[in-house]
């Protein structure tokens, strides 16, 4: 009779430790999957963000009729291999710039054309905004699981680590100048 308690507790044990790992494991999962599309849909304005600043620059340099380059040369920015944090950054500069051509030339401001692509970037900048307010605070319930128990042991054998806001910031280092504006 004993033995068959023994083993019946044993059983109930396993399924306990199973049905922990399972929802665990699931819970990871789906953060990942919510990670994933996010960075997805960033990835995604980012690219056109890309694209329409090279148009701006593009029409704006007509307009002017300069050979000039306005804006860094970015198109060497698809074939190099960034972080969308690194790639963000190079084209919130480029637009800086853009914009402070922009300023200096009146003529600029009555342009349809450039109207209408200040418009589409500033449309994708909300999106943008938006996307990494949602990234971090996904990344933010994601970084928790890692450190609550029994998350932290299903993530230790799954190797998952944690992750770095949008900007890049790690909040566990001893880098006090990962802190960018």
């Amino acid at each position: 009779m004993t033995i068959h308690i023994i083993i019946i507790f044993i059983i109930i044990i396993l399924f306990i430790i199973g049905y922990t790992y399972l929802t665990t494991y699931n819970k990871y999962q789906d953060y990942i999957i919510k990670i994933n599309e996010v960075e997805s849909k960033i990835d995604d304005c980012l690219r056109d963000k890309f694209d329409i600043i090279l148009k701006l620059n593009n029409n704006i340099k007509e307009k002017i009729k300069t050979k000039k380059v306005l804006v860094d040369d970015i198109t060497s920015l698809k074939e190099e291999n960034i972080s969308s944090f690194d790639m963000d950054r190079k084209l919130i500069e480029a637009m800086n710039k853009v914009n402070f051509v922009k300023d200096n030339y009146d003529v600029l401001d009555k342009d349809e054309e450039v109207i209408k692509l200040l418009y589409n970037i500033e449309d994708l900048d909300e999106s943008l905004k938006a996307c990494k307010k949602y990234y971090n605070e996904i990344i933010t319930e994601y970084n928790k699981l890692i450190k609550k128990i029994p998350y932290n042991i299903v993530g230790k054998i799954l190797k998952y680590e944690e992750k770095t806001f949008f900007d890049g910031k790690d909040m566990s280092d001893d880098d006090i100048n990962d802190f960018k504006i």
